[in-house]
């Protein structure tokens, strides 16, 4: 039998992610320098390995029930109520923003739909979009990479049923301030736009403080995690907190899908979601000043704001040209066509030791 012609169509809309492509590059390079990953370089804390352990030994090693265990949910309900002042208490333990992302695109997104999607992206958004037969709206936040409600009057993103929300974002290392996210609140009202909001990278914001959208509206669905904060990025542990209705469908995809969320990760965070993450972020705050300090004299860029990631205007404004000559000279970083519809940059990741950033800066700089 052909197994091609079993595939469903509908795989013919996405494609392999870039950076996974890189990643399988980087198995043939020898010691290369490695500004490309995406996910912490410090150890899982020690007290969340403990709690897992114990979880272990103790036997909570089954299935929990879909919507996760119940003292995880209280505690987390309570963090972002605290942190973000989101108005809902409906919320769902998910496998990790990744599983979130596609419960909720599962449960909300019709054959048709337009999705608005501020470009530069997290390279699932635009591809679990039209997966689903929804439409991806892109709106143009170059060459500051903000969100304001003016560039999505400009973009038609009144005609969207979801506006895609992500801040700090996913690969400019920007973040939206306050009264902006209120402008945005105040437009998605008007136009009857649902906001999904993925706050994932909210602990790592390094000049002022984090501001989600919450607040502002009910009409929000937030999806944060640990797999940032508390470097569990294998662990697969997420949640979603939003309206009734829609917490109540995406649990009922979950029992059909992930069943539940892995139930030792979800023991191991009755002790990550209270963690003071505060050496962390001052470690990554002197990290991004040692990224922005070494490209910048050679490159146009935004300083980052928050996560891990600086997105850099490439020479010629052809940023996979670029990368592949990074690479060619062992320093990994990814094209900025993974996460855009342009091609004129390239993410720099500074989740990486400071030897790292140093020799990779260096590198690159020589490459102009």
């Amino acid at each position: 039998m052909d197994a091609s012609k079993l595939i469903a169509g509908r795989m013919a809309v996405i494609d392999s992610s870039g950076i996974r492509k890189v990643f399988d590059l980087a198995r043939s390079i020898p010691d290369p320098i490695n500004l490309s990953i995406g996910q912490p370089d410090f150890p899982v804390p020690e007290a969340v390995k403990a709690k897992a352990m114990q979880a272990i030994a103790q036997d909570h090693n089954r299935y929990t029930v879909t919507q996760g265990i119940a003292e995880l949910r209280e505690m987390v309900l309570a963090a972002e109520k605290q942190r973000t002042g989101i108005k809902h208490d409906a919320i769902l333990i998910t496998s990790g923003v990744s599983g979130g992302l596609l419960l909720a695109f599962t449960a909300m997104i019709n054959a048709g739909d337009k999705v608005a999607i501020p470009d530069p992206y997290f390279v699932m958004y635009k591809h679990l979009c039209r997966l689903f037969g929804g439409e991806p709206l892109y709106v143009d936040t170059y060459p500051d990479f903000q969100l304001t409600a003016e560039r999505l009057e400009a973009a038609g993103a009144g005609q969207a049923k979801i506006l895609l929300l992500n801040s700090p974002n996913n690969p400019s290392g920007q973040v939206f301030p306050e009264q902006e996210l209120r402008s945005i609140a105040e437009w998605a009202r008007v136009n009857d736009v649902f906001i999904i909001s993925d706050e994932i990278y909210s602990a790592f914001v390094y000049d002022g403080r984090f501001a989600s959208i919450a607040p502002y509206s009910e009409d929000v669905l937030l999806l944060s995690g640990f797999s940032k904060c508390s470097a569990m990025t294998g662990w697969r542990l997420g949640y979603a907190i939003g309206p009734d209705e829609i917490i109540a469908e995406m649990t009922k995809l979950q029992q059909f899908s992930f069943v539940c969320a892995p139930s030792i990760a979800q023991h191991a965070a009755l002790v990550a979601v209270s963690l003071d993450v505060s050496p962390y972020v001052n470690a990554y705050r002197s990290k991004r000043d040692l990224t922005y300090e070494g490209l910048r004299g050679k490159f146009e860029l935004a300083r980052p704001q928050g996560a891990f990631y600086a997105f850099v205007r490439a020479p010629g404004d052809d940023g996979d040209a670029f990368a592949q000559r990074a690479i060619r000279n062992s320093c990994l970083v990814i094209p900025g066509s993974v996460f855009s519809e342009k091609k004129s940059h390239f993410r720099v990741s500074f989740a990486a030791e400071d030897e790292t950033i140093e020799a990779g800066t260096r590198l690159l700089c020589s490459l102009v």
